[in-house]
């Protein structure tokens, strides 16, 4: 399967940069390029691509409209590109709320030191979102009422000494920020354990994020920061800029740890040391959840988590925007459950 892309950006540089990385792929076809959104719409409607690039900032239409009447009247696979500023990490997060998938830097052509990892990074993306195409919600019968998450009013107390998870721990990539809205504001207020939230994001990305993301829910959502102690109802989200884990340094109170070093791991913040954390400071009592994403960032920690006795979740293929975090656990057959991602909140809830 050919893969055919349009690019839209007013840039001329831009769209020969993405074009030359891109075509170099023999699977992957420009069918064409526009320079801003209307031209856009229109060669969507006439070139038929299997998926977009979007720049955001352009004259006449923006990305963002140019985006919504897409997903309107024609949706497909749409990838933005975006600056990396805090105010183009909000502009980027009101895209993959109206339907953009995924997101790639503005300052791609800059990065010439990496620029061959970033070149197989993004021609994987672009084929296997495409491939997949536009991921729907699951569809019930219509005889069949659709289960409702019930939420208690209190959370059940536990007996002392009786076996209960003591952290959820959440990794995610592609299509993750979309996930973790389908997740996060459905928990409880009361929610009774920590949560802990690794999700491949650029630096000035994941306060933003996380300030969204506590709008949207009962508990509590924040970038975490160095020393910050795990509380119950508080979900901690891995800053951009470092790899988050736990760790316990002063008597029973655990806390998060942000290290800035590059160390061995492909993705920052890395799935795989927050999982890895886990393991060795909740043995046993862990609940370790991975969601939609490339690669196997996760699978390394998760298998850790799992031999130390606790339980993992993956997220099913069908409800994946890339399932290939959570395939590689499933592989692996350490999962407990494997969820569409409209259960995974009911199923939470029921673990704690």
């Amino acid at each position: 399967m050919t893969v055919k892309v349009l690019i839209v950006d007013d840039s001329a540089f831009m769209r020969n940069a993405l074009s030359n990385m891109i075509s170099s792929d023999p699977d992957i076809k420009i069918v064409g390029t526009a320079r801003d959104g209307l031209e856009a719409i229109e060669k969507v409607a006439s070139l038929n691509p299997d998926i977009v690039t979007m720049d955001v900032e352009m004259p006449r239409m923006d990305g963002i409209a140019a985006l919504k009447h897409i997903m309107e009247t024609n949706p497909l696979p749409v990838i933005m590109v975006s600056s990396i500023t805090v105010e183009g990490a909000k502009t980027t997060l009101d895209a993959l709320e109206l339907g953009a998938v995924d997101f790639i830097p503005k300052n791609l052509s800059e990065l010439s030191i990496n620029i061959v990892k970033i070149r197989e990074i993004l021609i994987d993306k672009i084929k296997q979102i495409a491939r997949k195409g536009i991921v729907k919600k699951r569809v019930r019968p219509s005889t069949a009422p659709a289960r409702q998450i019930e939420i208690p009013k209190c959370m059940p107390v536990r007996t002392t000494g009786e076996r209960r998870v003591g952290v959820i721990a959440i990794g995610t990539s592609t299509g993750g920020p979309k996930a973790l809205q389908e997740i996060i504001p459905k928990l409880p207020k009361d929610f009774p354990v920590p949560i802990v939230i690794a999700q491949h994001m650029p630096p000035n990305f994941t306060g933003p994020f996380a300030e969204r993301l506590n709008q949207l829910s009962q508990i509590t959502v924040k970038e975490a920061e160095e020393g910050e102690p795990l509380r119950n109802g508080v979900a901690l989200i891995a800053p951009g800029r470092g790899h988050m884990r736990v760790k316990r340094p002063r008597g029973i109170e655990t806390v998060v740890t942000i290290s800035e070093n590059k160390e061995e791991f492909i993705y920052r913040p890395s799935v795989d040391a927050l999982m890895l954390s886990i393991a060795e400071f909740f043995p046993g009592r862990a609940l370790g959840v991975i969601l939609t994403g490339m690669g196997n960032d996760g699978c390394k920690g998760l298998i850790e988590v799992k031999r130390t006795g606790g339980r993992i979740f993956a997220q099913n293929e069908e409800s994946c925007v890339v399932y290939g975090m959570p395939k590689a656990v499933v592989d692996a057959g350490i999962t407990d459950k494997i969820l569409y991602l409209e259960e995974m909140a009911g199923e939470i809830i029921n673990s704690v």
